[in-house]
């Protein structure tokens, strides 16, 4: 018997029409976990780098995490992978809600979508019987109106809808799924679930999931919910609101925005805006939630309320939760009330909450330096909020300008040409990134922005402070009850860091503690991301209900094979690998490993040399970020560096292809 997952996945070939019920090797996932995990697996056996993104032979993966649906609190993630046609590198993007338990109690722990429809179409996944279903009716509704269409059509009110609006149908780069309660977002997963003609899957499930050892499992789950009360009641002092609680996170709750909307930027992300938030604009943002949102909600099994219903006057109800309840908002140097009012419309279309304003405040930025004119904007309104309506409605159609800047700002400005360039200052691997710009270089923050294949800062981040403590004191009273980190280490890197001084930014931490901080921060991230597991109450926040002691643990007694820490590490940096392998076949290099230029206004080039050499030795990667033989032969991966030589990415006689390290030299 299989526990924890059900052991098998369900393959649906768009072109034939065909749908099979597929039994998976217990031995992936022992290597690989689950979600993520046999993903990335699964992409790098069937998906050569020569595969397009929007090719019949890429694949749309929808997976539950190994935990998904057990008791385990906010264990609740779907895991979507393929190729980005924004990047071109791999997507993976999660979602919650209640999408993935259902998946598993139809029986499936993944739903794998290849070949392409010829007719617009969705998947009605009822337990056992599965088909393919006639959504012609379907074409150009929104997202959560099709969701409650298919609803009614099929007389089920349960069933989960996980479905695109007109972005993803029309390709745009950077379109969305959603999913009632969330979406799955960066990458532009959406377009790949458009061009391959399906609108959306649904799925009712009824079935039960084994877990190997339930007491003790039970019992596990309940010290998490003992804790998350005991957060819940002592919040951590001294950071910022959404990190001092629990949650992902929680910005619905959140009436003080003085934090983000005085240290992000507005605009174009250029725009610092200082001493912003008064009294007055405080209270009337305040009005503004507090009339609109009908009510916190939760996803599945999960005490925690980070979303929101959003009712604004005259428009359907959607959820919101985190970054995006500001990111049109201050894209356009507006209110709260536009926010929640074009937000609404953008979930409808499905699209990404942050790289859409970013690139219609990139196209009004060209058009006010003259790079765009009157032409392209053909009966665009001249006020502000006008404005972004209008773009938006023409980005998701492709029409006109908008058919540009529907493929995201790095796209955009090599087609539109003449210094537009410039203007799309914000993209790591070619997508655009939180509106953020600081002054002094943070060595953490630029590993992260570098190295990071979640090519999503909030996907990176989380375990270790963000900023130092300004008082000695203060930093003794955060260690004392720091049981989650994996390393005694971390607690001497923290309690040393300083606001000024030596042992300040930007060459402290140091750079060997530097890539110790970094490499934690990310596996925690990849660990939830094969386990299902919400970051809100692990990877992203200070001192996690789950964190590196305890998911051995969960794994054990869930999954029902032996687990420890150091099997946990080293399954995750297998993975998290084979991500990597995966970008470099498909041409990622050192190169493209960099953050904005304009992220910092101190920059330190010697520096950052070293942190990204020291990083790439300690991760068991060559000079051009390329894992090396002896690293994936230590994970167990041979057949990776057997590609690897073939394709003379490596050569026999050292790690790094003499040639192309000399190509990569002569280009520059």
């Amino acid at each position: 018997m299989r526990y924890a997952e059900t052991g098998f996945n369900l393959e649906v070939d768009l072109t034939r029409g065909n749908i099979e019920r597929v039994a998976t090797d217990p031995r992936d996932t022992e290597l690989y976990l689950g979600g993520l995990g046999t993903n990335a697996k699964i992409l790098w056996d069937r998906v050569p780098p020569e595969v397009e993104p929007f090719s019949p032979d890429n694949l749309l993966i929808f997976a539950t995490g190994l935990l998904c649906g057990t008791p385990a609190t906010g264990c609740n993630r779907t895991i979507v992978s393929t190729i980005s046609p924004q990047t071109r590198l791999m997507a993976f993007s999660m979602m919650g809600g209640f999408w993935a338990p259902e998946l598993k109690y139809a029986g499936y722990d993944k739903v794998i979508l290849r070949g392409k429809s010829s007719d617009l179409v969705y998947l009605w996944i009822n337990n056992d019987k599965v088909e393919i279903r006639d959504a012609s009716h379907l074409q150009g509704k929104g997202a959560i109106e099709t969701a409650e269409l298919i609803r009614h059509e099929l007389e089920e009110p349960k069933a989960q809808v996980a479905a695109i609006g007109l972005a993803g149908e029309n390709r745009v780069y950077y379109a969305s799924i959603e999913q009632g309660r969330s979406s799955a977002s960066r990458g532009g997963i959406g377009a790949v679930m458009g061009d391959k003609g399906v609108k959306a899957i649904v799925v009712r499930g009824t079935k039960d999931i084994n877990v190997a050892q339930p007491a003790e499992y039970l019992e596990l789950c309940n010290e998490v919910l003992e804790y998350i009360k005991f957060r819940e009641k002592n919040p951590i002092p001294g950071v910022i609101p959404i990190l001092a609680v629990l949650g992902s996170p929680q910005e619905m709750a959140i009436h003080n925005e003085q934090w983000h909307t005085e240290n992000f930027m507005w605009g174009n992300s250029r725009t610092r805006r200082k001493g912003f938030w008064t009294e007055e604009i405080a209270e009337a943002w305040k009005e503004t939630l507090e009339s609109s949102r009908t009510r916190l909600i939760s996803c599945y099994n999960c005490p925690l309320k980070c979303g929101a219903t959003i009712s604004m006057p005259g428009l359907p109800t959607y959820m919101m939760k985190c970054f995006s309840k500001l990111t049109y908002t201050m894209a356009a140097f507006s209110d709260l009330d536009f926010g929640f009012r074009i937000a609404q419309r953008a979930t409808e279309y499905g699209v990404d909450g942050y790289s859409t304003p970013q690139v219609m405040a990139f196209a009004l930025e060209l058009y006010e330096n003259g790079i765009l004119t009157d032409d392209d904007f053909p009966g665009m309104p001249s006020d502000s909020e006008g404005r972004f309506f209008w773009l938006l409605d023409r980005i998701v159609r492709r029409e006109g300008i908008g058919d540009v800047l529907a493929n995201g700002t790095y796209w955009a400005a090599k087609e539109i040409g003449n210094g537009a360039d410039e203007y799309a200052h914000n993209n790591i691997k070619k997508q655009e990134q939180l509106p953020l710009k600081l002054s002094m270089l943070n060595p953490i923050y630029f590993l992260m922005y570098c190295t990071g294949e979640k090519i999503n800062i909030t996907q990176i981040e989380g375990q270790f402070p963000q900023a130092p403590f300004p008082k000695r004191e203060h930093r003794e009273k955060f260690v004392k009850d720091w049981f989650q980190v994996p390393d005694e280490k971390f607690k001497r890197y923290f309690m040393d860091w300083e606001l000024r001084g030596e042992n300040s930014n930007p060459y402290y931490p140091t750079v060997e503690m530097t890539c110790d901080i970094v490499d934690w921060q990310e596996m925690m991230h990849y660990i939830d991301d094969a386990l299902g597991m919400c970051a809100g109450l692990s990877s992203f926040h200070l001192k996690p209900p789950y964190h590196i002691h305890n998911f051995p643990k969960f794994i054990s007694s869930g999954a029902g094979f032996d687990m420890d820490e150091a099997k946990l590490t080293q399954a995750a940096k297998r993975y998290r690998t084979l991500v990597r392998a995966i970008n470099i076949r498909r041409g990622m290099r050192r190169k493209d490993e960099k953050p904005p230029e304009d992220h910092w206004k101190k920059r330190f080039p010697e520096l950052e040399a070293e942190l990204l050499d020291a990083y790439y030795k300690f991760k068991g990667w060559n000079n051009q970020g390329i894992p090396t033989k002896a690293s994936l032969h230590e994970l167990d991966m041979d057949y990776v560096s057997e590609d690897f030589l073939e394709r003379g990415i490596l050569t026999d006689s050292e790690d790094a292809s003499a040639k192309e390290a000399s190509a990569e030299n002569e280009k520059k």
